[in-house]
């Protein structure tokens, strides 16, 4: 019976998704093309080849069977719940008990990725002795509350398994190098299972450090660090070796430092991994950096500028020759708006080169060079080969020294148009950096088209985010009558920005096109504080007055806006 059903609802998401219009014909058969030769479900291979989404999918799905949608990752599920069934077994069926029903005590209400699994309804109410209320809600919030309610339970279930498997051998005297024994599967499921949390919980890095007794698990999530789980010290060899090996390190080497790279698939979408090993005290500490594959390539009304920012943005990258520079502290979202500006220029009738420390995202149609210090492939090497390549556009990761910025000051008077990034607090700090250097002003005058000084903030979440009359203080810092009323915000924390109060980042910017008169004012040599006082003349808005906007719209709070601009 439940494999008749099951049967009928593959033949019929396609004609379903096609009747409502979430697909074409064409990308249906194409689809059905390859489910011939797979053993996915129809939806899931629509949504693997990018035609529609899971939420589409699910939508359809919960119409056709008059099942309500529910988002278990948001919510608050009881304990007796959760330990009525094993974490093993609900991944396995991809469900997810989440309440009660509450009219029927003999029923509970069930999250399923597909309610007329009929196998998996029978086998949750074999063990709970309850009747079972399907609803449906996109395999991701499942993972999602999965990961949240039985993750850390079943990273330490095992933890202590690979624990008690190393005494057995340690016993018998079978033990041999820490390395000998990283291929037992429960390492294996622990740092994978490391990953695809910290995917899901969207962790841009993951620490793993190495305490005095304990080994110590923190994912960095919206830039501020959480720890999420320890374990014992005696783990840490077998964690780390097991990094290493999926990383392509040399597991022998513990003394030096080391960097690798990792690729892997969390809920079907491709994360690219960037390693590294650092030897500490007590024992070598890794930290991985996620990143999505596609993440970096992202539109620009994503990036979290204002209309008369995007005008301004617009208008300095139209520029036919000259340099761009984007400038902010490490993980200001820098390379995420030059690969943005990149992905604008990447045309069919110019040649984009670029030369980067390492590569960090892979773009179609663009030559990506990356830095070899060994090979003394460095940056003014490469770019003096990348002058004889017949370039238009030119991007350098980082501008570090006085050889590369002369060079991309030559490249950009000789018709190219550059762009780069460079560590300096604010927008006018830049120009004087250069001259720092050792360009020479006039120089820099005739080459810089625009500067771009960016940070980013925490996003309140929408769900918990608590209003609040604002303080005298706040009203000064905010530049506001002290008489006035002002409403600001405060983080609470909920389920879904899990109790942090935040939920995603948004980009602050500070634009700074060079007019003529600021040209006049760089070449003269007049200083920082005269470039900011022309700059905010011609209209430039400071980081705190592009935070500042945020605070007043209910986007942020005041703590981040002084957080990202202190130095004003």
């Amino acid at each position: 019976m439940a494999i008749d059903v099951f049967s009928k609802r593959k033949k019929r998401i396609g004609e379903l998704l096609l009747m409502e219009k979430a697909i074409t014909a064409e990308q249906l058969e194409r689809a059905l093309e390859v489910k011939q030769h797979s053993d996915k479900k129809l939806g899931e291979i629509l949504v693997d080849l990018g035609f529609t989404t899971e939420d589409v999918v699910t939508d359809v799905l919960a119409r056709k069977f008059k099942v309500e949608k529910v988002a278990p990752a948001t919510m608050q599920i009881e304990e007796e719940l959760l330990s009525m069934v094993g974490g093993q077994i609900l991944r396995k069926h991809m469900m997810i008990p989440f309440a009660f029903k509450e009219d029927n005590a003999n029923m509970i209400r069930v999250a399923m990725a597909d309610p007329m699994n009929l196998n998996a309804i029978d086998d949750f109410m074999i063990i709970t002795n309850y009747h079972v209320e399907a609803c449906i809600a996109t395999p991701t919030e499942i993972m999602r509350a999965l990961d949240r309610y039985y993750g850390d339970a079943e990273a330490l279930t095992a933890a202590e398994q690979y624990a008690k498997e190393r005494q057995m051998q340690l016993e018998s005297a079978a033990a041999e190098e820490d390395n000998a024994d990283v291929e037992n599967s429960p390492i294996v499921i622990l740092v994978k299972s490391m990953i695809e949390q910290a995917a899901r919980q969207r962790a841009s890095d993951i620490h793993v450090e190495a305490l005095q007794n304990k080994v110590r698990v923190r994912y960095r999530i919206d830039g501020a660090l959480y720890e999420k789980i320890s374990y014992d010290i005696h783990l840490l060899p077998a964690i780390i070796a097991r990094i290493k090996i999926i990383g392509g390190m040399d597991i022998s080497e513990k003394r030096k430092p080391q960097d690798g790279r990792i690729t892997i698939m969390v809920d079907r979408k491709e994360y690219d991994i960037r390693v590294s090993i650092l030897p500490t005290v007590y024992g070598e500490k890794a930290v991985m950096r996620l990143a999505l594959k596609n993440a970096m390539t992202r539109d620009k009304s994503e990036l979290g500028l204002k209309p008369n920012e995007l005008k301004v943005f617009d208008h300095i990258v139209s520029n036919p020759h000259g340099i761009i520079l984007v400038t902010g502290p490490t993980g200001s979202g820098k390379s995420t708006t030059l690969y943005t500006a990149l992905s604008e220029l990447n045309k069919e009738d110019v040649n984009i080169i670029t030369v980067e420390d390492p590569v960090e995202a892979n773009i179609d149609g663009i030559n990506q060079v990356q830095v070899n210090v060994k090979a003394e492939l460095t940056f003014a090497n490469a770019l003096r080969s990348i002058l004889r390549q017949d370039p238009d556009i030119i991007m350098i990761g980082e501008i570090r020294d006085a050889e590369t910025a002369g060079i991309a000051v030559q490249a950009s008077i000789t018709g190219h148009l550059v762009v780069s990034t460079l560590h300096t607090n604010s927008s006018a700090a830049t120009i004087t950096r250069l001259i720092d250097m050792g360009i020479e002003s006039y120089l820099i005058a005739d080459s810089v088209v625009g500067v771009i000084a960016q940070r980013l903030v925490r996003r309140l979440c929408p769900e918990c985010k608590k209003a609040r009359q604002a303080t005298d203080k706040e009203k000064e810092i905010l530049h506001k009558n002290p008489d006035e009323d002002l409403i600001v915000y405060d983080p609470c924390g909920c389920p879904k920005c899990a109790d942090t109060g935040y939920y995603g980042r948004i980009g602050v910017y500070e634009i700074m096109e060079i007019s003529p008169a600021l040209k006049r004012i760089i070449s003269s040599q007049q200083g920082t504080e005269a470039i900011k006082k022309q700059a905010l003349a011609d209209g430039m808005h400071t980081l705190r007055m592009s935070a500042a906007e945020y605070v007043l719209d209910g986007t942020t709070t005041v703590s981040e806006m002084l957080r990202v601009s202190f130095e004003e």
